[in-house]
């Protein structure tokens, strides 16, 4: 059994699901235009994540392995749709700013993949933590890409002035590329600092 400490912290740096595992990029680069939806996302991704490890380890011992993807499914589609008929309810404006990103939580290879790594072989109180710690581990480098873009984009962060009145922004931090380019940057220190390196 892994010890609580290493669940936690190890999806925050060495074993981070988007710097490391290179999961859930799509979403890195497509809702960090602004801090806000990259909050919003984060919740989501945490909340889906946490609740599906947890149930999907609930019930490890009744699903029958022939058909354990497919009842993964079942559960994180479920939560996926409650989450984003909540956000419908309740924060429409942004939930229009992610379009279809939430629902697209469903097939994140980070939800599907702790669910069929850990969760499966995991009790509740160890899967509970291991998605929260890879919901952290995702979210940290989603704000950190969303401050960077929404500081460099409109002089803003969370909509608040950060920069001179007559900072003119930078189009290209508004676009996929711009997100791909500090994305890759936050590879390079994390595994410069981290000496964590692929070997051939």
């Amino acid at each position: 059994m892994a010890k609580v400490k290493d669940i936690i912290v190890d999806p925050l740096s060495d074993n981070n699901p988007i710097t490391i595992q290179v999961l859930g990029i799509c979403s890195a680069l497509a809702v960090t235009v602004k801090m806000e939806t990259a909050a919003v996302m984060c919740v989501a991704l945490t909340v889906v994540l946490v609740a599906s490890n947890t149930a999907i380890s609930a019930l490890r011992k009744v699903i029958p392995s022939r058909i354990r993807m497919i009842v993964e499914m079942c559960v994180i589609a479920s939560l996926v749709i409650l989450t984003d008929q909540i956000l419908k309810a309740y924060m429409f404006d942004v939930s229009q700013q992610l379009s279809v990103f939430v629902g697209l939580i469903i097939t994140n290879c980070i939800v599907m993949g702790r669910a069929e790594a850990f969760a499966l072989q995991n009790p509740p109180k160890e899967s509970f933590l291991d998605g929260l710690g890879n919901a952290l581990g995702y979210s940290v480098i989603l704000i950190l890409v969303a401050s960077f873009r929404e500081i460099l984009a409109s002089g803003t962060w969370y909509g608040f002035n950060v920069t001179p009145a007559n900072y003119l922004g930078n189009g290209l931090a508004t676009l996929a590329p711009g997100a791909f380019i500090i994305v890759g940057l936050i590879i390079w220190v994390q595994r410069t600092f981290t000496r964590k390196f692929e070997i051939d």
